[in-house]
């Protein structure tokens, strides 16, 4: 089961950058962060016809999420639980059945910027019921996978230039630590698995400015996370590197996972 995350930086404006993807890439499952759509507008059709099944938790203009999935989604779930007056569309999971049940949360965390301020604590207090539910995800033992644009990055190896980014709510000290306290319960960092002790990279994500993809000048914040279960079912794994580079990409690219289920 190939299950992948796409941060598509608007769904309407890119929705042939995404079908063209699929088509090639062919995979099973995805989740979709900043669809920037209304449930009602999502372009469903040409999504449909490649065979995927579409749930979405969308908000007019901003954030919005998606899960396509060729396989039937059940037990469908919207907004991350812990605060009912929460109403940014940021959290859609669901379970999935191949050969195995699959539990897959796609995931937008909030930016935080500028901080401090109250978007920084709006993140860490989003990152606290995280915690929380994947907390949740583990004692069911179900095989989870929590992925998509976490605009966290967790080591100074995941920035080309992280001396640039010291000031910037997704690298500091309060963020990576509430990324960090959720992986040492047991989680997997996937696309860690290929490079425990590289030095620089890989990068998922490259500003549209200042020339940074042609420069290399990236981040990687798009990750991966495994739950014990599905750890063990891991199969390969990898980044889309290469849909950068196409005509009218998203500043970020897709990260996948093929689990043996």
């Amino acid at each position: 089961m190939k299950i992948a995350t796409f941060n598509i930086n608007g769904i309407r404006a890119r929705i042939d950058t995404l079908t063209g993807w699929l088509a090639e890439a062919q995979p099973d499952v995805v989740v979709l962060q900043e669809i920037k759509t209304q449930d009602e507008s999502f372009p469903a059709e040409p999504i449909g016809d490649l065979g995927y099944n579409i749930e979405t938790h969308g908000q007019k203009g901003f954030n919005g999420v998606a899960i396509l999935s060729k396989l039937p989604l059940e037990d469908l779930r919207r907004g991350l639980p812990g605060d009912d007056s929460d109403e940014q569309a940021r959290w859609i999971e669901a379970t999935v059945t191949g050969r195995r049940s699959i539990r897959v949360a796609g995931l937008y965390l909030p930016n935080g910027n500028p901080q401090p301020g109250p978007k920084f604590d709006y993140k860490l207090a989003w990152m606290k019921r995280l915690h929380a539910r994947a907390r949740d995800f583990l004692a069911d033992e179900m095989p989870t996978v929590m992925l998509g644009d976490y605009n966290v990055i967790p080591e100074p190896r995941d920035a080309a230039h992280p001396d640039r980014w010291t000031e910037d709510a997704l690298f500091q000290p309060e963020s990576r630590a509430a990324l960090r306290r959720i992986v040492f319960d047991g989680w997997t960092d996937a696309v860690r698995l290929r490079d425990p002790n590289g030095a620089r990279g890989p990068f998922t994500f490259w500003d549209y400015q200042a020339g940074a993809w042609q420069k290399d000048n990236g981040i990687r914040i798009d990750h991966a996370l495994l739950s014990p279960q599905a750890a063990d079912l891991l199969i390969d794994l990898g980044i889309d590197r290469d849909e950068r580079a196409k005509d009218k990409p998203s500043d970020h690219v897709p990260v996948w996972i093929d689990l043996d289920a």
